[in-house]
């Protein structure tokens, strides 16, 4: 199970193992606060493509598709495939900090580690 929360939440024990999934820290919170089982700093858009898409609705299937090409890479493949089984063993959560909680990066990470998941 994949679980998404935002980092401004208080940590629960049904969150399971959490890794933070930005490339900023969460401003304001303490890394004791998060409870992290680690941050996956190498999975989160990069700062071009977090600048473009802004959090806009209106670029949310394009900015999914250019996450998706960022991660294509072998190595981010073999840590999508780590969380993959990870999360098929026990829930994980995937922790973000934007305030939309619909169209941010840990959304479209949770899909695509759905998807690698199904496939397996």
């Amino acid at each position: 199970m994949i679980r998404l929360k935002r980092a401004y939440e208080p940590p629960a024990p049904e969150d399971g193992e959490r890794y933070l999934v930005d490339r900023l820290w969460p401003r304001g919170v303490g890394r004791e606060a998060l409870q992290l089982a680690g941050w996956l700093r190498e999975l989160a858009p990069s700062h071009e493509l977090r600048r473009w898409f802004s959090h806009d609705p209106a670029r949310w299937e394009e900015f999914k598709a250019r996450y998706r090409e960022e991660l294509a890479s072998p190595q981010k493949q073999d840590l999508l495939q780590e969380l993959a089984q990870k999360a098929r063993a026990g829930t994980i959560t995937l922790v973000y900090s934007a305030r939309d909680d619909q169209h941010n990066n840990a959304v479209a990470l949770r899909e695509m580690l759905q998807q690698m998941m199904e496939a397996l």
